[in-house]
């Protein structure tokens, strides 16, 4: 069976009546949607100026949500890299996809449907570029070339279906030139189109493009509030292993190469060959510059000997700079490819979206990385730059997870919607209309542990005020916050007095969306 679909019509009827039936003119061709998605990998809502103006400015990004939408309530349910690319596929939570976590051989099984798939069996060409991490092979794209695993930020290689090749320069230039060639080049201009453009900036370690390196040094960003949080009442948060103070790296995140230190991150730092994206991947005019910029610092770092609270304020400092640079360079690419859609007339007949995997930490909790079913980590930021026809301007509030996503380009492109996708498509939203049975929570689930970072598996709910979540195997606990009265999550309300039958209430909420998804691990409670 098919969800009913009332907004577009399929690819084999899209002639639209020239004004009201009984005119007398005639049908005019009406030309069939495109997508492009654009996705990056941890960006923080907060390092986008279209959200919040404290730390930098993101013009090119601005301008998708300025000449579009900006979705004020979009979260995840996975907030992990992989996980989250394949729930954007499918439309499906992880335990249906079956792609619950990043641990070694993980593999997405191509051969189920697919949001590719099925664009493609309805007329539109397909295409993947840029940042895969699925383990497998793409399937159902008339092209794709991807990188292996994380890729690297310089000279990275990509996987394409001819073999592996090696690309010099830096990756986001790189996977947006690849876009660009493949709109001016490769593309079919008579088919309707869908372009995943999939970067690997903004994943650690951070690495920005040569021409970026002396961006944001003589800028202090401002600590956060609950920068230095101890936990109290969240066990869960007291045992992970992602503190900017404490599990941070000098060298292979924050650069300060040591040659008297020997370590496991120093050699990911300087090896020629690695997976993450490392300096020894430079080439020789690559590492002048890099050692241009970063030498002075590592001196003034060297003698500073800072110790304590004073070497954490620093690397935040130096976390937040460096991540700043590759935000640039993002937004710098954003607006490449904005331009050539402009330029080959397509921007007007096309759907673009912006999104990350998920969020991710700037400081907030003393963290870095993401995992939690916490606001920084499951928001997303997602902005939508709309075709013509659509009139919507302004902030979406209503409740919107990546679900929803293959839904919502199968909508756009006049396809019916399989029963089995667990998502809804945001297109009444796009088209300014507010339905009264709009979803009033969402479902989370996070399941890596043990692995890096060690935070612990939970599944949880989120309403618009409150937040109930569930860490268990290895722990047994609760977590109850008031969003509206605590926005930073620093007050577990699990168990106190007056808070009885609100519990009670999300946990039957929590129990419902279980069902609903028919998440196995209902039964274990």
């Amino acid at each position: 069976m098919m969800k009913t679909v009332n907004y577009f019509l399929p690819l084999a009827g899209l002639a639209v009546l020239n004004g009201c039936g009984g005119n007398g003119k005639k049908a005019e061709q009406k030309k069939p949607l495109n997508i492009v998605y654009i996705m990056t990998d941890d960006h923080a809502q907060q390092m986008m100026s279209c959200y919040e103006q404290r730390h930098m400015q993101t013009p090119h990004l601005d301008r998708i949500a300025a000449e579009g939408v900006r979705f004020t309530n979009s979260f995840v349910c996975n907030s992990l890299s992989g996980p989250s690319r394949a729930v954007l596929l499918t439309g499906k939570h992880s335990h249906k996809n079956g792609y619950t976590d990043n641990s070694s051989g993980a593999m997405f099984n191509g051969e189920q449907q697919t949001v590719q798939q099925l664009l493609q069996a309805g007329g539109y060409q397909t295409a993947m570029i840029g940042k895969w991490h699925l383990g497998s092979t793409p399937t159902c794209f008339d092209y794709w070339t991807i990188l292996p695993g994380q890729g690297d930020y310089y000279n990275p290689d990509f996987i394409t279906p001819e073999g592996t090749v090696r690309k010099e320069g830096y990756v986001t230039n790189i996977i947006t030139d690849l876009s660009i060639d493949w709109l001016r080049q490769k593309r079919d201009t008579t088919k309707p189109f869908c372009l995943f453009v999939h970067h690997k900036a903004i994943h650690r370690n951070w690495m920005a493009d040569t021409c970026d390196l002396a961006l944001y040094e003589d800028k202090t960003f401002e600590l956060p509030a609950n920068f230095w949080d101890d936990y109290q009442g969240r066990i869960a948060a007291g045992k992970q292993e992602m503190s900017i103070d404490k599990d941070m790296t000098l060298i292979y995140d924050l650069k300060m190469l040591d040659e008297r230190v020997e370590d496991h991150y120093k050699s990911l730092y300087i090896r020629q060959q690695d997976t993450l994206g490392t300096y020894g991947r430079m080439n020789a005019a690559q590492k002048a510059a890099w050692n241009r910029h970063y030498h002075p610092i590592i001196e003034q770092f060297k003698n500073a000997k800072l110790r304590g609270k004073d070497l954490a304020k620093w690397k935040y400092q130096r976390y937040m700079r460096d991540y700043a640079k590759v935000v640039k360079s993002l937004d710098d690419n954003v607006g490449r490819l904005l331009e050539e859609l402009e330029k080959e007339g397509l921007l007007e007949n096309t759907l673009v979206v912006y999104a990350s995997d998920q969020g991710f930490y700037m400081g907030e909790h003393g963290w870095f990385d993401k995992r939690f079913m916490y606001e920084e980590s499951m928001r997303t930021p997602l902005i939508m730059r709309l075709p013509e026809g659509f009139d919507r301007r302004g902030d979406i509030a209503q409740l919107v997870q990546n679900i929803d996503y293959t839904p919502t380009f199968l909508d756009l492109a006049g396809l019916p919607i399989p029963e089995d996708i667990q998502g809804v498509s945001l297109l009444p939203l796009l088209k300014g209309e507010n339905p009264s049975d709009w979803r009033k929570s969402l479902y989370y689930h996070y399941y890596e542990y043990p692995a890096e970072h060690a935070v612990r598996r939970h599944y949880g709910v989120r309403t618009e005020r409150y937040k109930l979540m569930h860490f268990y195997q290895d722990i047994d606990a609760w977590e109850l916050y008031d969003l509206q009265e605590d926005p930073t999550e620093m007050h577990n309300l699990y168990g106190q007095p007056g808070t009885e039958e609100l519990t009670k209430e999300l946990k039957a909420e929590l129990e419902s969306l279980q069902v609903q998804y028919d998440d196995p691990v209902r039964n274990l409670n």
